[in-house]
């Protein structure tokens, strides 16, 4: 079966929220965005609503419940059901996809099962109530929710992890295990850059020698084009601010991977992970 033509997510983390680069975002065909509940200080849906109320009927929402104000961080059901029926009053609009935000953060191993269970059971009931139309895990660091193979978990519509050249072999393996497990619907990516583009490791190598035609393309291009197979994903979230950079990672999307190459890259990098 042919992959998923790779697709962007307007990530807003770091955004300010503005209108011209949602409007920049739809001009460009990049029809979803992603947030959080404590995304711009816990206003980011007031802030969606306010200053794009017209413009997300035509936008695909995803945000995400966890965190909450006073830096906590919990699984409890009540404040994930509170939470996302908050979301959706804020954004006045009912999201489509609303994610379990890093919930390695308040799990060990031996509390992992039954927290788990009963925070992803919270969001596929109300995913079934109406509150969105979509549910689904967003993690970090997914090494902690590998979950053993008798462990069964309501099936999320998506998982969404880091991807990119910079993420290490274990946190790879992690993220293809547990969509391996778990059987998403769709899995997308996050973090492509590992930060910034403005990053100095981004000038030390060319990520073009990931492309069958590097000559085609700027270096931030191929790193965000490997991105969708380091892990095998359909849809990459990335933040930015500037339209012009949204623009040059959608002329991105078209560009062929060698995927001997990134096949090696996978090779290199669990062997470096190796204990000597």
């Amino acid at each position: 079966m042919r992959p998923a033509h790779p697709r962007i997510v307007l990530g807003l983390h770091r955004s300010r929220h503005g209108r011209r680069l949602l409007t920049r975002a739809l001009e460009l065909g990049v029809q979803a965005i992603d947030t959080g509940s404590n995304y711009l200080d816990f206003q980011s849906h007031r802030t969606l609503a306010n200053v794009a109320s017209d413009l997300l009927p035509r936008l695909t929402v995803s945000t995400k419940v966890g965190y909450f104000p006073g830096a906590q961080h919990s699984l409890a059901p009540d404040r994930l059901r509170r939470a996302t029926e908050r979301a959706a009053s804020d954004l006045g609009r009912e999201p489509d996809v609303v994610f379990l935000h890093n919930p390695e953060h308040s799990l060990t191993e031996a509390t992992r099962d039954d927290l788990l269970e009963a925070a992803c059971s919270t969001l596929a009931d109300a995913c079934a109530q109406g509150l969105c139309d979509r549910w689904g895990i967003s993690s970090w660091d997914p090494r902690l929710l590998v979950i053993p193979a008798e462990g069964e978990l309501p099936r999320p519509d998506v998982l969404m992890t880091r991807a990119g050249l910079l993420v290490s072999a274990d946190i790879l393996d992690a993220a293809e295990r547990l969509a391996e497990r778990l059987r998403p619907r769709e899995a997308w990516g996050m973090s492509p850059f590992g930060g910034s583009t403005a990053d100095a490791v981004w000038d030390r190598f060319d990520p073009r020698i990931f492309l069958r035609e590097p000559r085609t393309s700027t270096p931030i291009q191929a790193a965000f084009r490997a991105a969708y197979r380091l892990p095998s994903v359909s849809a990459v979230a990335v933040g930015t601010d500037n339209p012009g950079h949204l623009g040059e990672l959608t002329d991105a999307l078209d560009l062929e991977l060698d995927d001997h190459m990134i096949q090696q890259y996978r090779e290199l990098l669990r062997a470096r992970s190796q204990p000597v």
